[in-house]
């Protein structure tokens, strides 16, 4: 990964952006199969997302603070943490892969289930946590602490996404965990000026956000990651069943991943999927 100086392409704005991209990534789950049974098309939007600085309380036994576990709309179980902003599950850095290994790339944090691992934040979205990997700890709304390895990135990945989406006018969560620029923060600052930053995700969209199903890491370095990931669509075509692909990108930096953009372009790519067949499975 080369360094991003003052002249590289800025994040999609957040705000205006940001609700736009949750509905799509959203509720294309039903659009994109529609698309899907007429050509696999795919689409793009803009959104972004980013989280605090590092710091803040230990992670503290899962059993304390959940309240009783949901299902999403195929029946999953997803814990439904006392604080909107999760519970992060105490490390066992032990279980991680090992660089060289066949899972280094390939194999899900750990466990595979339990309470705890898949969580509703802010009312909204379900996010993946792990006592492998990360997060470590909860700051505010963030959750740092994300293992240098593939399976951290891709929690990191996904959680900074969907937890500055549900917390659109959180300056601090762009400012902590997102490669922006001085320019981006401009323009972020006058959109919230002129009131077209929402406050929160839609009412509407919150039982649509459940969890992705699966991720592949496109491609890694020790600086830099790009992650895809995979949410089961509603609707199936041919009797079959589908997904949604969304990619994000992460890079290292102060000691924890950071949201960064995927290819230089501001967009967050979306597109169907008919298999996710070699995918890694959460």
């Amino acid at each position: 990964m080369t360094t991003r100086g003052s002249g590289r392409p800025r994040l999609a704005l957040l705000g205006a952006g940001a609700v736009l991209s949750v509905a799509l990534a959203a509720v294309v789950t039903v659009v994109a199969t529609r698309d899907n049974a007429s050509g696999e098309e795919q689409v793009s939007r803009t959104g972004t997302a980013s989280a605090s600085a590092v710091g803040g309380p230990s992670a503290v036994p899962a059993a304390a603070v959940f309240g009783n576990p949901e299902t999403d709309m195929f029946g999953r179980r997803v814990d439904v943490p006392v604080g909107a902003a999760g519970t992060a599950l105490p490390q066992n850095p032990n279980q991680r892969q090992q660089p060289g290994t066949p899972g280094w790339t390939a194999a899900a944090p750990a466990p595979s289930n339990g309470e705890g691992v898949w969580q509703r934040i802010f009312g909204g979205p379900v996010v993946r946590f792990s006592t492998s990997d990360g997060p470590s700890r909860i700051d505010g709304s963030a959750a740092v602490g994300f293992a240098h390895t593939p399976q951290g990135a891709a929690l990191a990945a996904e959680q900074i996404y969907w937890r500055t989406n549900a917390n659109p006018k959180d300056r601090g969560l762009l400012v902590g965990l997102v490669d922006v620029t001085p320019q981006y923060l401009a323009d972020y600052d006058r959109l919230v000026a002129e009131g077209k930053v929402s406050d929160r995700l839609p009412d509407k969209l919150r039982p649509l956000l459940f969890a992705s199903d699966a991720f592949r890491i496109e491609s890694y370095a020790d600086d830099f990651a790009k992650v895809q990931f995979a949410r089961k669509a509603r609707e199936t075509v041919d009797g079959q069943p589908t997904w949604v692909g969304m990619r994000l990108a992460v890079m290292w930096r102060d000691g924890d991943w950071k949201l960064t953009t995927v290819t230089g372009d501001e967009r967050v790519q979306i597109e169907s999927l008919r298999s996710i067949e070699g995918w890694t499975q959460w």
